[in-house]
């Protein structure tokens, strides 16, 4: 048997970093329960609309954000806020996955590319693995805009 899971982050501001997760993924924001969000809307536009319709005040507007797979494929990513900071290394990860299928120089070179477009979204580039097969086809480690470790691949 096999389970669908979600991924959670804790964060000091869900809703940016959803926002930078879903253009880092290509995911979207869902929109609230029972609202029909329109084409070409902004779903979290209509989260604040939402979440001031049923009461939620203003200052706890921002505690938790999440995206989704437009495809459905992938796992939902879910954004909690927490008081704390982040104080050493994920445990976990994640790896996205820019060059399926490539290796060599070509795929560092669509490491790099992609390198420069999540860059250019917030993320922190922090070291480049050189491929070394057979065992690593060679990655670069980023960081979120809060700090998080994540590897594209």
């Amino acid at each position: 048997m096999t389970f669908a899971f979600q991924v959670t982050f804790d964060a000091h501001d869900p809703r940016a970093l959803s926002t930078f997760w879903r253009d880092v993924l290509g995911y979207v924001h869902p929109g609230p329960p029972g609202v029909e969000v329109p084409q070409g809307s902004d779903p979290l536009d209509a989260w604040d609309e939402f979440l001031a319709r049923v009461g939620v005040p203003a200052d706890e507007r921002n505690n938790a954000s999440a995206i989704e797979d437009p495809a459905g494929t992938g796992p939902r990513v879910f954004f909690q806020r927490v008081p704390e900071s982040k104080t050493a290394k994920n445990r976990v990860h994640l790896d996205v996955r820019a060059a399926p299928g490539l290796q060599g120089e070509e795929r560092m070179a669509a490491l790099e590319a992609e390198c420069e477009r999540v860059v250019a979204l917030g993320a922190t580039r922090v070291r480049r693995f050189e491929p070394d097969p057979p065992m690593s086809h060679g990655f670069i480690v980023m960081q979120d805009p809060e700090g998080n470790e994540w590897c594209l691949d």
